[in-house]
């Protein structure tokens, strides 16, 4: 990654230096050169005076052995991340929050089972029975909040009233999925959870979790941030790369308590970790049932808990959550077996969710199954494999997901680099590993396509969070005809969100969405009526009345579906 560099003076990098750029506080003996070696590769493009940084921690049996901070905190003033700096970990705060909830259960105050609306009774009766486990397990079937506010046109910048998240609620004409049938990561759900907190003690969230979780663990540089105005003393600053690669600084979403908005230290955390080996607040089987997956209706299992992910990981059980504010980027994940964990926190928004589990695998491998794949060993040494870019156009096009056809999976040589963009994403490169599998930078993410019998690739696989197939998308069989694009043509209003688009046509005669505060979103047809195009609206389809005129389109942006927009 290039990085703008900036003209330090021998005595500010003399301190630098000194205060910690490339500070390791503990070094146990067991710790071996090649594993320091191989985190510092990790952290490369992080760990320098003009970079956005962060930390590494690493836990085993019971005992820390290995912490470094890296990068800087706050650019405007100079200051170096340290093992004690503040920070955003975005949505590692679910599991807090859920532990709120499990304790309040405890002492009878509420109960998982209870319908949400016995404590937020302003919530519309929408049919089927949302309780607080499916709020807790993502799968009450309410819009995501988030999702939802982008489509409206809003930023993820601009202020947001907790009020407003009801509203959207209120405004939602059904569930998207009855409670308790399909997990769909949901912000909405947590943020309606902080507010349930606040409705049976009687207390503002920040407040009670500071007296109920925070203190009694000892963890007094921990706190919930009321909104990103809120001063956090020695905090990092967010921040994000722009188009001339520089960096910009980025404030916190707004509304984020109780799915967001924690700020801590290394320090803290430890003692958070240690409350799930030997508890304090909590009892044993309080914590096991945070550890314990829920179950769909159908009686699967979910790999989800009280805030908190359960699967496992090369052979070892892992449980843990990400986290990821505007521009910080957080992960903490524990392995009960063998009493580890591994935590990565970030103030850069290029930092990888990856660099924990390669951590993990660096310090946990002789307890771990870890399995040589050819990608993966290419991605170790990737400078051994040198690719024929021109081979590339044979595996160019668009795959859809089998599982969420909806979801489409571009890939496209743009001069000497490879790019792939997925559905209501940017573009990200992609690099070769062998003539058939390449991986992404970006994520912890691989593909590898396939070729049939006659030589020709139809199909992919998708390496992430499991292997998922995608089948190649020739180009439609379906056309929209002038027709057709002349009914398109026009403005869509949404009740529910309350928001205007256009579609209309640009100078090359091409069907464009429109918003006043979006950028042109051009529309690419999939299939009769449906488009795709990039996020904060990246799936639309027309509605047609009995004459067949258009008469409006549904909306899907990822965890908000089915969103109305009539023609007016």
């Amino acid at each position: 990654m290039q990085q703008n560099t900036f003209f330090r003076n021998a005595f500010m990098i003399a301190a630098f230096l000194f205060t910690g750029l490339f500070h390791s506080a503990i070094q146990s003996q067991t710790v071996t050169t090649e594993q320091e070696n191989a985190v510092q590769e990790l952290i490369k493009d992080f760990d320098n005076a003009e970079t956005p940084g962060g930390v590494i921690w690493v836990m085993r049996d019971g005992k820390v052995i290995f912490e470094k901070s890296f990068g800087m905190a706050n650019l405007t003033h100079n200051i170096p991340f340290t093992t004690s700096t503040p920070t955003n970990i975005g949505s590692t705060s679910k599991q807090f929050t859920a532990l709120a909830i499990a304790l309040l259960e405890e002492k009878g105050l509420l109960s998982v089972n209870d319908d949400i609306r016995k404590y937020i009774p302003e919530l519309p009766d929408l049919g089927d029975t949302v309780r607080i486990r499916h709020l807790l397990s993502h799968t009450s079937g309410y819009r995501e909040y988030l999702n939802s506010l982008m489509m409206s046109g809003r930023q993820l910048g601009d202020p947001i009233r907790l009020e407003e998240i009801i509203l959207l609620v209120q405004h939602q004409p059904e569930l998207q999925n009855k409670p308790g049938e399909t997990h769909n990561y949901n912000n909405t759900g947590y943020a309606l959870l902080a507010m349930t907190i606040e409705r049976v003690t009687g207390e503002e969230f920040p407040d009670w979790m500071r007296q109920n979780i925070f203190l009694p663990l000892g963890m007094t540089h921990t706190q919930v941030r009321r909104n990103p105005t809120e001063i956090i003393p020695g905090s990092a600053q967010g921040y994000r790369l722009t188009e001339d690669d520089s960096y910009e600084e980025v404030m916190d979403i707004y509304a984020s308590r109780g799915a967001g908005g924690i700020y801590t230290t290394l320090p803290d955390l430890e003692k958070w970790i240690r409350n799930f080996q030997n508890p304090v607040v909590g009892n044993p089987a309080l914590i096991e049932k945070l550890q314990t997956s829920f179950y769909l209706n159908n009686g699967d299992t979910l790999k989800y808990g009280y805030g908190l992910t359960v699967r496992e990981m090369n052979g070892l059980k892992m449980v843990g959550h990400g986290g990821a504010d505007i521009a910080h980027r957080s992960m903490l994940v524990m392995f009960p077996e063998v009493k580890g964990a591994v935590i990565t926190q970030s103030n850069n928004s290029s930092f990888q969710d990856m660099i924990a589990k390669k951590t993990a695998e660096i310090f946990f491998a002789d307890v771990m199954d870890i399995e040589e794949k050819e990608e993966e060993a290419a991605e170790t040494n990737p400078d051994e494999f040198v690719y024929d870019m021109e081979k590339f156009d044979d595996l160019a096009g668009r795959y859809a997901l089998e599982v969420a056809p909806d979801f489409v999976l571009e890939f496209f040589r743009d001069g000497n680099k490879i790019m792939s963009q997925a559905t209501g994403q940017p573009a990200f490169e992609i690099f070769p590993s062998t003539d058939s599998t390449f991986y992404l930078k970006v994520v912890e993410a691989s593909i590898t396509f396939h070729r049939n019998e006659a030589g020709n690739v139809e199909q992919l696989t998708l390496h992430q969070n499991g292997h998922h197939k995608a089948n190649k998308i020739h180009e439609p069989a379906w056309k929209p005809t002038a027709e057709d694009i002349k009914m398109y043509v026009g403005k869509y209003f949404s009740s529910e969100l309350e928001a205007f688009y256009s579609i209309a046509l640009n100078e090359d005669g091409d069907l464009i969405l429109q918003h006043r505060r979006i950028n042109d979103l051009p529309l690419k047809a999939e299939s009769e009526d449906e488009f795709t195009a990039t996020f904060p609206l990246p799936n639309l389809k027309f509605v047609r009345n009995e004459q067949n005129e258009v008469i409006g389109f549904e909306a899907a942006s990822g965890r908000s579906t089915g969103i109305v927009f009539e023609k007016q």
